[in-house]
């Protein structure tokens, strides 16, 4: 009975160390309560990069440019696209003075690098305050720049908000894509509250240009393919730069994947980055994934093995409840709440999702952005 004993025993540090990260992930943002921070109209630039997006610009761009917000221009920036991006960027210019073009022509060196034609647009802004968002996003409100915008001061440069998927109805794909996206959301959001912020999405963030700037920009990881979001906050933010914004109306709402294949190779490029993060990030957030795995195949097989299956199952309920708590507060508050009483069916998927994408990643690299 050594192996079962031994396999007890870890099962239990394993379950202490999830326990400890979802008490963690509950105090620091879980029962966090929203503050609307609606100060000043800061003169505000909107940067949006977009490859082959014609038909989400005309349908999202209005729903922009509706912002209540006194002083913002918004850059849009076409990225070698083959269909009618430029042109429709260009008819929104035509019809609006607080438009700019950027039209990016494909270039050897940084084929297929978002990063290369994000950073022609940052040039191309005239504010210091720059809002980031994608073509296929749509604010949540009409107060949604108001609402980013507000987090800044003189001591915060960045403002880290939330970027949902619209939910559809009977798609076990679209729940998974959610409860991703709110996981992802609690574990950035309470990194940060916690002093160590990691990661943005692009989806729906914010910084001064003179913070781009001032750390050269992207050039410590241009030659990736992903990371214009998450890599350069993992490198410029600290515990003193950096507010986080979830106010309902601060949301930014995109179109989720439809196939399971396509969110598959989404996801290959975003987690392709981890492994550039800083030291103690990559540390962290690896014990916190290698737990969960750990979680579910130690559980399962002390099951199974039927060893102490009455400490394991009061283990297994106890971590369940706090991770229940943690994850529930965090999807009520960013209006995910029917996602709450599928979690332990959703994190069994995820998991071995993620599990299949590390694997595929260190087999190949995954493609350009688009």
């Amino acid at each position: 009975m050594l192996f079962p004993s031994i396999l007890f025993y870890i099962f239990i540090v394993v379950v202490s160390i999830q326990i400890g990260y979802y008490l963690s992930f509950l105090f620091s943002f879980g029962i966090k309560r929203a503050e609307s921070r609606l100060k000043k109209n800061i003169p505000i630039s909107i940067i949006i990069c977009a490859k082959n997006e014609a038909d989400n610009l005309k349908k999202n761009l209005p729903l922009i440019l509706d912002q209540e917000y006194s002083n913002f221009e918004i850059v849009l920036v076409n990225d070698s696209s083959s269909d009618d991006t430029l042109k429709v960027m260009k008819e929104f210019e035509a019809n609006s003075n607080n438009i700019k073009v950027v039209d990016v022509k494909t270039n050897e060196t940084f084929w297929g690098n978002k990063k290369y034609a994000l950073t022609l647009g940052i040039k191309t802004s005239k504010y210091d305050f720059l809002v980031f968002t994608d073509a296929d996003c749509i604010p949540k409100s009409n107060k949604w720049l108001a609402h980013i915008s507000g987090n800044f001061s003189n001591e915060k440069s960045i403002v880290l908000g939330y970027g949902a998927y619209a939910k559809k109805k009977f798609s076990l794909l679209n729940k998974l894509i959610r409860f991703e996206t709110v996981m992802t959301a609690l574990q950035y959001f309470s990194y940060a509250n916690l002093g160590s912020p990691y990661m943005g999405v692009g989806r729906n963030m914010a910084y001064r240009k003179d913070l781009f700037f001032n750390n050269s920009g992207f050039s410590n990881h241009m030659s990736l393919k992903s990371g214009d979001d998450d890599l350069f906050i993992n490198e410029v933010a600290d515990k003193s730069n950096t507010s986080i914004s979830y106010t309902v109306d601060s949301f930014t709402i995109s179109e989720p994947k439809t196939s399971l294949i396509s969110w598959i190779l989404q996801k290959r490029r975003h987690i392709s980055t981890a492994k550039f993060y800083k030291l103690q990030h990559k540390f962290f957030l690896g014990l916190f994934y290698t737990s969960q795995l750990l979680f579910w195949v130690l559980g399962v097989l002390l099951i199974l093995l039927n060893y102490n299956w009455q400490w394991v199952v009061a283990l297994v309920v106890l971590r369940f409840i706090i991770q229940l708590l943690s994850f529930g507060f965090t999807a009520k508050k960013l209006g995910e709440a029917d996602l709450i009483v599928l979690t332990p069916i959703l994190e069994l998927f995820l998991i071995t999702t993620q599990l299949s994408i590390f694997i595929a990643n260190l087999i190949s690299k995954p493609k350009h952005w688009k």
